[in-house]
């Protein structure tokens, strides 16, 4: 199942989390991202999901890596994670968003320590160099 998530870093390095707001995953913190529906682009989707989640608007940018993660009944969800650059709107939680924050690479070690972040999710920006080390 093709899904896209959105790597948006601050000034301040910070990354920008949702916490999701239903499963998979309710409760955990990730990057801003979902299905791609039928017909639609990967640039479509990050920029839909992006906007109705965070209330951002943004310009899709390169890719920085692919998951597959496990989605259940036998599925996989392909999540292509692409970098992207917030041209406007104002940061609010919103669609199955629970809460929204940005998050340094101190916290986002903390994070990880407790538990808090999707399974897989920094060690992958790490490994494409997405997210630099606390």
């Amino acid at each position: 199942m093709p899904c896209v998530g959105a790597v948006i870093i601050d000034a301040a390095g910070r990354l920008l989390l949702i916490q999701r707001g239903h499963d998979p995953g309710r409760g955990l913190w990730s990057i801003p991202g979902g299905r791609v529906e039928d017909g639609e682009t990967d640039e479509a989707a990050l920029v839909r999901e992006v906007r109705e989640e965070t209330g951002l608007q943004v310009t899709a940018g390169p890719l920085a890596g692919t998951v597959r993660r496990p989605a259940g009944n036998g599925t996989t969800f392909e999540i292509r994670d692409y970098t992207v650059m917030v041209t406007g709107g104002t940061l609010a939680a919103g669609d199955d968003a629970a809460d929204v924050r940005w998050a340094s690479p101190a916290e986002l070690d903390r994070m990880e320590a407790r538990a808090e972040l999707s399974p897989g999710l920094l060690a992958a920006l790490r490994s494409w160099g997405a997210v630099g080390p606390s």
